[in-house]
């Protein structure tokens, strides 16, 4: 599970340009919800843009707010992971999609790139795979 303790010590170096980019968070776990925000937001340039707790929620706000990013849980109610990431490759392509689960090894490589998944990562790994794959996705100059 995640676990903010495995968070790096200290502030973050600051980019040399400013933008802020953009995280939707979907995940059916409040507590999972709140420990990425944390992790997110203790990073300099990101911040959450919005939080769904469902795949349909989670369409819906992707459609609305249109994030640099989106971190997708796989096991959701209403619309797993997998559907929503379907539905987002089509509607905002370019989007990352990191999928972050505790299934990670079922949904590893071309089964995920099928369904417009930029990376897939466990929970069980922590929190600090996911800060350097936010890194590594959005760079200084956005998604590349």
């Amino acid at each position: 599970m995640l676990d903010s303790s495995q968070l790096p010590d200290g502030p973050r170096p600051v980019r040399q340009d400013s933008h802020v980019r953009s995280i939707l968070l979907a995940d059916d776990s409040d507590f999972e919800r709140f420990a990425i925000r944390a992790a997110v937001e203790g990073l300099t340039n990101f911040r959450v843009c919005g939080e769904a707790a469902n795949g349909v929620e989670a369409i819906k706000k992707a459609k609305e707010l249109k994030p640099d990013l989106v971190v997708m849980d796989l096991a959701m109610p209403l619309m797993n992971g997998l559907e929503a990431a379907t539905v987002l490759k089509n509607a905002l392509p370019g989007v990352p999609i990191v999928l972050l689960t505790l299934y990670a090894e079922q949904v590893h490589g071309p089964r995920s790139s099928a369904f417009g998944i930029a990376t897939v990562l466990s929970k069980i790994d922590g929190l600090a795979p996911l800060l350097e794959c936010l890194e590594r996705l959005l760079g200084p100059t956005g998604p590349v």
